[in-house]
């Protein structure tokens, strides 16, 4: 249990901000969600959690309904009407700032008391979330946020969330925590650029939490809420075109493919384990700049590259000047049409969920001419953005029943060749 005290300096907007970690997390797409679903424990939870995922979400005109479990009426550990009703009053005009035409429920739970009316606030959130599907993204308190009826409410909402997209929302932790607290969830955290205009004006409707002699949203802890950006926890990274667009913008070669021995080291090694010294029609997914495309094309007679990224896809064409294909695309729900003699997948497989996993290889096993090859290569120790380990998707891929004709094992990296053809390289080339 977290102890804190609102009235405390808590860890300084600085200090968060010096972290660079902060400023750098994945982006947070919205193309993908259809309805917003925002739970809050209490009136301003909402807006100082989500206020600019509210707005981005009507600025698109997805239809936006607003939660609140508690009357937020906890004064000095009593119960006062008067400032429950005040705060009803402020969340309405904080929601109109942000979505004038949000839908606002107020479930009328008693300030403090979530976690001993646990199960009939369960009761109440549950037809609410009942329709919440995959394309629909539901914010809520974060589990770990150390408020006791923001932990509750968020336990809550993830047991009845399943399906949607979950976004939990930190408001104290940023108070009570430090950047390098073990607890802070940094690998699952997702950034949104908000309109901070907007957010400040809706914050500023709550003057009965914002304003007075002991506000218990000081101006110390509204700083924290006065970013450009609002940040999500995830259960599970969102990888997609803006994480490694970002990546690209920040840095021309972050994963150090042109400079690391590391990187020239597992090329060769790959390019090695491939069982024919020349392929007619290749594939290769997760192409990235296009460093391994440009050792590849010399081998094969049609190289076709593909990647998630926009911006990966024009360097590589570059770099690579017409010696292959190079196309933007998400393989795992657009995969190439036809046959193929070769199939790469060098680095990408852990970026994939597990279903997404199963489908990309489903496609690619299905697509595989008759004596074609499969290479995996991955990296072999854990990722901060991973969902899965290198080992876990090569024993995804052994699952497809292929001979394996090149095992490469490594402390750092594995690579695996399958082929329906199981013919050594010597009886390939004539030599027995």
């Amino acid at each position: 249990m977290v102890i804190f005290d609102h009235r405390e300096p808590g860890t300084s907007q600085q200090r968060w901000l010096a972290d660079g970690r902060l400023a750098t997390r994945p982006r947070l797409s919205l193309d993908e969600i259809d309805a917003l679903l925002v739970i809050a424990a209490h009136p301003d939870d909402e807006t100082l959690g989500a206020g600019g995922l509210i707005a981005a979400c009507a600025a698109r005109g997805l239809p936006v309904r607003v939660v609140v479990v508690t009357d937020g009426g906890l004064v000095g550990g009593h119960p006062d009407a008067t400032l429950s009703a005040l705060r009803s009053a402020e969340l309405a005009a904080a929601v109109a700032e942000l979505a004038p035409d949000a839908v606002i429920d107020e479930l009328g739970f008693p300030d403090g008391g979530v976690l001993e009316l646990r199960d009939a606030v369960r009761d109440a959130l549950r037809p609410l979330l009942a329709d919440a599907g995959p394309r629909t993204a539901v914010a809520a308190p974060w589990r770990g946020d150390g408020h006791r009826d923001h932990r509750v409410v968020g336990e809550i909402v993830a047991e009845l969330a399943d399906g949607a997209v979950l976004l939990e929302y930190p408001i104290w932790m940023w108070h009570w925590a430090s950047p390098d607290d073990a607890v802070v969830p940094w690998s699952r955290m997702v950034s949104l650029g908000v309109d901070v205009e907007a957010k400040a004006r809706a914050v500023a409707r709550y003057p009965s939490q914002t304003v007075g002699a002991e506000p218990i949203l000081g101006p110390h802890v509204l700083t924290r809420f006065a970013r450009e950006y609002e940040l999500f926890v995830v259960e599970a990274p969102i990888i997609g075109e803006a994480y490694f667009d970002d990546m690209l913008v920040r840095r021309a070669d972050p994963w150090g493919f042109e400079s690391r021995w590391y990187e020239q080291r597992k090329r060769a090694l790959t390019l090695a384990s491939l069982p024919d010294e020349r392929y007619g029609r290749a594939l290769e997914i997760g192409c990235s700049i296009g460093v391994l495309t440009a050792d590849l094309a010399p081998r094969c007679d049609d190289l076709l590259a593909v990647d998630i990224s926009g911006r990966a896809v024009a360097r590589a064409r570059q770099r690579v000047a017409g010696a292959a294909r190079i196309e933007h695309r998400d393989a795992i729900v657009d995969f190439p049409e036809g046959i193929f003699d070769l199939i790469v997948l060098s680095e990408v497989g852990y970026y994939c969920s597990e279903e997404g996993l199963e489908r990309l290889l489903d496609a690619m096993t299905a697509g595989l001419a008759v004596g074609g090859s499969i290479l995996a290569c991955h990296w072999r120790h854990p990722l901060d953005n991973g969902e899965l380990s290198g080992d876990r998707v090569h024993a995804a891929l052994a699952r497809r029943d292929l001979p394996l004709l090149v095992r490469h094992a490594e402390d750092d990296l594995l690579i695996d060749v399958y082929s329906p053809d199981d013919r050594s390289v010597a009886t390939r080339t004539g030599l027995r």
